[in-house]
C-alpha cells in the first residue's frame, strides 16, 4: 500500500509538471482524490482545468459528473457547476443530471433534485433510485416507489435495499411483504445485500420467523447478513439465547468479526445475565482489536451493569481510549456516589450531555438526597436549554418529590409548559408518597381530564386513598371502576394496587375478589394479599395463603416474610416466626433487614421471653426504630420487667426526646410498681420538655367531594357540634333501650327454658 502511494506521489508530480494533461490523466486524480475523501482537491483540479478555457476540449461529462460529487459539502459550489453545465450541454448526459440530483439530495435541496428529475427525458434505474433515496418520509418514497413500478421500471437491488429500508411504520409493513414477493418473482432474493435488508424489516417488526427463514434461504451470506441476524435477535430481548448461540456459529465458522458482532453478543450476554460468557466474549474483543472500541465497550458497561459487576464495568470505561455521551451517561447512572464528579469530568472531556445524562445524574442526586446540588443541576438545565425536554422535567419533579420539597415541586409543575401523563403521574405520586393524599386525588382528577391515564395514573391514585384518612373509600371504588372499563384492571401492578388500597381501608372481602380475578398472580400479588390478611388478624387464611404461595412455587420476598412473622408476633407462634425466619437467608438467600429483626423483637417480647427479645434487639443492623423500642418498652410493662425497661427507656428517650409515648409508657409501669416518685419525676421531665401526648383522631364521611370529617373526644370544633352531640346522645338513649329490650327477650327466653327443663326432669 505504502508502495502505491509513493507510485501515485510520484505520479503526481508528473501530472504537476505536464502543461496540458488529458482527460484520462484528470479523472484519474480527480476519482484518487474523491475515494480518499479529498474533494477539495479534486474541486482543485477541476477549477484549473476549466481555466485553460475551450471546456469542450478540456472537460469531458465523466469530469463534471466527478465534480459535482465533490461537492457534497459544498453546495455554493455544486450551484455553479449546475450553471456551468446547462450552456455547455454537459446537463444533457444523464450521468451529470444524476450526480447534480445525488449532490442536491445530500446537500438538504431535494426540492431542486426533484426539478432536475423532472426535466429529464429518459432517466434510468440510478436517476429513480437517487431520487427515492433522497426523500425524508417514508409515504412519499413508498408512492415514489408505487410510480415507478406503474412507469413500468425494473426495481434492482438497490431500489428493494431502498424501499425496504422505509418500510418504517405498520402500514409500510405490509408493502415491504409485497415487495418481498416480488423480490422472489424476480430473482432478487439472491442478492446478498436484499436479503440483508429483508432480514433487518422482519427484525425490526419482531417478526423473527421470517428474519430466519430468509436467512436460512440465502445462499450466499457477508458478515452484515449475520450481524442482522443477531442483532434482531438481541433487539427483540427475549431471544438472547439465540443471538448467542448464532455468534457462536459466527466464531466457530470464522467469520471475520467487526464491531457490530460483539456489541449485539455482549448485549445479548447483559439479556441473559451471562456474566461468564460475557466475559469470554470480552476476552475476544480484546484479541480482535475492538477492545477499546466506543460502540463495544458502551455495550460492555451496560452488561456488566445489568449482572450487578460494577468493578467491571467502571475498569472497561478506564481503559477506553475515546469516550462519547453514551459512555459517559452509562458510568454516571452507574456509579451514582460519585456521579456529579463524573459529570464534572465529561465536560471536561469536552463530551456535550444529552437528555439521558440529566437524568441519570438527577436520579443520582435524589438517590442520595442532595438537595443544594439538585438545585445547582436544576438551574444548570435552565441554562442550557434541556428544560425543553420532557424526560428531564419529569426527572425533576421526581426529585422535588424525593426532597420532600412539595411546594417546590408544585411550583415546578405549573410552570411546566408542556405536560405528558408521565409528569402527572411523577406529581401523583409524590403527592402521595409526601402525605398529601387530597391533593394527590385532586391531581388525579384533573390529570385523567387532561391526559390519558396509564396504570401508573391509577396505581398513584390508589396508593393516596389506601394510605389516607381523611379520603372515602367511595373514591377508590371509582377507580377500580374506571380501570374496568379502561380494561387496566388485569395489569398485576393494578391489581396488587387495588388489592392494597381495599384491605387498607377494611373491605378484605373485595382484596380477596380482585386477587381471586387476577389472572396472572405474581410475588406482588400474593404478597398483597397475605398483608391483607396479616393486617386484619386473620392469621389462619394468612398462613394457608403463604403455603399455596410456596407450592404454587413463586418465591415469597422480604416483604412477603415481613407480613408473616408479623402475623407469627400477634399470634404468639413462635416456633414457627424462629424457623420462618432462620429460612429467609438459609432457603432464600434473603438478607433479614431491620424491620424483620423488628418483627421478631417484638414475637419474643409478646410470649414473655424477653432476654431472647433483649438479644435480637441487640443484633439489629444500624441504629433501631421507634417502634421496636416501644414494642419491647410495652413487654417489659406487660411482664414487669423494670430493669430492662429503664435500659430501653433511656435508649427511646436518646432516639426521640419529644415523642409521649415512652414517657407515659414508663410512668405507667413505675405506677403499676407503686413507685410514684419516680412517676412524678417522669411526668416533671415531660413538662420541662414541652412534650404533649398527642391526640387521637376518628374520620367520619359526611359526603360530598373528598370530605371525610376528623374529630377526637371532647372536640367542639364543627360548627353544627352542638347538634352533633344531642343526635349521638339520642342514638346513645336507643342504643340503652334496644339493649335492654334485647337482655328482657333473652332472661326471659332462658327463664322458660330453665323451667321447662325441670319440669321434664321432674
Amino acid at each position: 500500500m505504502l508502495k502505491n502511494f509513493h507510485s501515485f506521489r510520484n505520479e503526481h508530480q508528473v501530472f504537476d509538471e505536464i502543461t496540458e494533461p488529458d482527460v484520462a490523466s484528470v479523472t484519474r486524480f480527480m476519482l484518487y482524490y474523491l475515494q480518499r475523501n479529498l474533494p477539495h482537491q479534486a474541486l482543485q483540479i477541476f477549477k484549473n482545468r476549466l481555466r485553460m478555457g475551450f471546456a469542450g476540449n478540456v472537460v469531458d461529462e465523466v469530469m463534471v459528473a466527478l465534480a459535482l460529487k465533490a461537492c457534497r459539502t459544498e453546495p455554493r459550489i455544486g450551484c455553479e457547476i449546475h450553471g456551468f453545465a446547462i450552456p455547455s450541454g454537459f446537463i444533457s448526459y444523464t450521468t451529470v443530471s444524476n450526480s447534480l440530483m445525488n449532490m442536491y439530495s445530500k446537500t438538504g435541496q431535494f426540492e431542486r433534485a426533484l426539478c432536475v428529475f423532472e426535466s429529464l427525458c429518459c432517466p434510468d434505474i440510478v436517476s429513480w433510485n437517487t431520487i427515492l433515496s433522497g426523500f425524508w418520509k417514508s409515504e412519499d418514497a413508498l408512492n415514489f416507489a408505487l410510480r415507478m413500478n406503474k412507469n413500468g421500471v425494473e426495481f434492482d437491488p438497490v431500489t428493494c435495499t431502498t424501499v425496504l429500508a422505509f418500510c418504517s411504520d405498520h402500514g409500510d409493513f405490509l408493502f415491504g411483504i409485497q415487495l418481498h414477493c416480488l423480490i422472489m418473482k424476480s430473482g432478487l432474493d439472491c442478492e446478498v445485500f436484499v436479503g440483508n435488508a429483508l432480514i433487518s424489516l422482519y427484525s425490526r417488526w419482531d417478526h423473527l420467523l421470517e428474519a430466519r427463514r430468509v436467512f436460512d434461504e440465502m445462499p450466499k451470506r457477508d458478515v452484515v447478513t449475520w450481524n442482522a441476524m443477531v442483532s434482531g435477535y438481541t433487539q427483540e430481548g427475549d431471544h438472547g439465547l439465540e443471538a448467542i448461540l448464532l455468534f457462536v456459529e459466527m466464531v466457530r465458522g470464522r467469520m471475520e468479526l467487526d464491531h457490530v458482532s460483539f456489541t449485539s453478543a455482549v448485549s445479548a450476554c447483559g439479556h441473559e445475565r451471562n456474566l461468564e460468557l460475557g466475559r469470554l466474549i470480552h476476552g475476544l474483543t480484546i484479541k480482535s482489536g475492538y477492545g477499546t472500541d466506543v460502540s463495544v465497550c458502551n455495550v460492555l458497561i451496560s452488561t456488566y451493569s445489568k449482572c450487578e459487576v460494577t468493578e467491571d464495568a467502571k475498569l472497561v470505561f478506564q481503559v477506553m481510549k475515546e469516550r462519547n455521551v453514551v459512555s459517559w451517561t452509562s458510568i454516571i447512572s452507574l456509579n451514582e456516589e460519585d456521579a456529579l464528579t463524573l459529570f464534572n469530568g465529561m465536560r471536561l472531556d469536552g463530551v456535550y450531555p444529552n437528555d439521558v445524562t440529566f437524568v441519570g445524574l438527577i436520579h443520582a442526586i435524589s438517590t442520595r438526597n442532595l438537595k443544594k446540588e439538585g438545585q445547582m443541576i436544576h438551574g444548570f438545565c435552565i441554562k442550557t436549554g434541556f428544560l425543553l425536554e420532557q424526560n428531564v422535567c419529569n426527572s425533576l419533579i421526581t426529585m422535588y418529590a424525593k426532597f420532600e420539597s412539595m411546594e417546590e415541586c408544585l411550583k415546578f409543575f405549573e410552570e411546566l409548559s408542556c405536560r405528558d401523563i408521565t409528569s402527572w403521574n411523577s406529581l401523583i405520586s409524590g403527592c402521595a408518597q409526601n402525605g398529601l393524599y387530597q391533593k394527590a386525588l385532586q391531581m388525579f382528577f384533573v390529570a385523567v381530564t387532561e391526559s390519558k391515564p396509564n396504570h401508573y395514573t391509577f396505581g398513584g391514585a390508589l396508593s393516596a386513598i389506601a394510605d389516607a384518612e381523611d379520603i372515602s373509600l367511595k373514591f377508590g371504588q371509582r377507580c377500580h371502576s374506571s380501570l374496568i372499563k379502561l380494561g387496566l384492571n388485569t395489569d398485576p401492578i393494578i391489581s396488587g394496587a387495588l388489592l392494597d388500597m381495599y384491605a387498607k381501608r377494611g373491605s378484605i372481602h373485595e382484596s380477596q375478589r380482585v386477587f381471586d380475578d387476577t389472572s396472572q398472580r405474581n410475588q406482588f400479588a400474593w404478597t398483597a394479599i397475605i398483608s391483607a390478611y396479616a393486617g386484619h388478624g386473620d392469621y389462619e387464611s394468612m398462613i394457608k395463603l403463604f403455603n399455596q404461595m410456596e407450592k404454587e412455587g413463586e418465591t415469597p420476598d422480604s416483604i412477603t416474610f415481613l407480613s408473616v412473622l408479623t402475623a407469627c408476633s400477634r399470634k404468639g407462634m413462635v416456633e414457627m416466626g424462629r424457623q420462618l425466619f432462620d429460612s429467609m437467608a438459609k432457603k432464600y438467600q434473603i438478607e433479614p433487614s431491620p424491620e424483620h429483626y423488628s418483627c421478631m423483637v417484638d414475637m419474643f417480647g409478646r410470649a414473655g421471653k424477653l432476654e431472647e427479645a433483649e438479644e435480637m434487639f441487640r443484633r439489629i443492623p444500624g441504629q433501631p426504630r421507634l417502634s421496636v423500642l416501644q414494642s419491647l418498652l410495652g413487654a417489659c410493662q406487660i411482664y414487669g420487667n423494670v430493669e430492662m425497661a429503664d435500659r430501653i427507656a433511656e435508649d427511646l428517650l436518646a432516639l426521640e426526646p419529644m415523642e409521649s409515648g415512652p414517657y407515659v409508657m414508663i410512668s405507667n409501669l413505675y405506677a403499676e410498681k407503686g413507685e410514684w416518685e419516680k412517676v412524678a419525676m417522669i411526668r416533671r421531665r415531660m413538662r420541662n420538655k414541652g412534650v404533649r401526648k398527642e391526640v387521637g383522631f376518628s374520620w367520619v364521611d359526611v359526603g360530598g367531594f373528598l370530605c371525610l370529617h376528623g374529630f377526637s373526644s371532647g372536640d367542639k370544633s364543627h360548627p353544627q357540634s352542638d347538634e352533633i352531640r344531642q343526635m349521638a346522645k339520642c342514638l346513645g338513649y336507643e342504643m340503652k333501650i334496644r339493649s335492654e329490650g334485647e337482655e328482657e327477650h333473652f332472661l326471659g327466653k332462658f327463664s322458660n327454658n330453665v323451667y321447662l327443663e325441670n319440669t321434664q326432669s321432674g
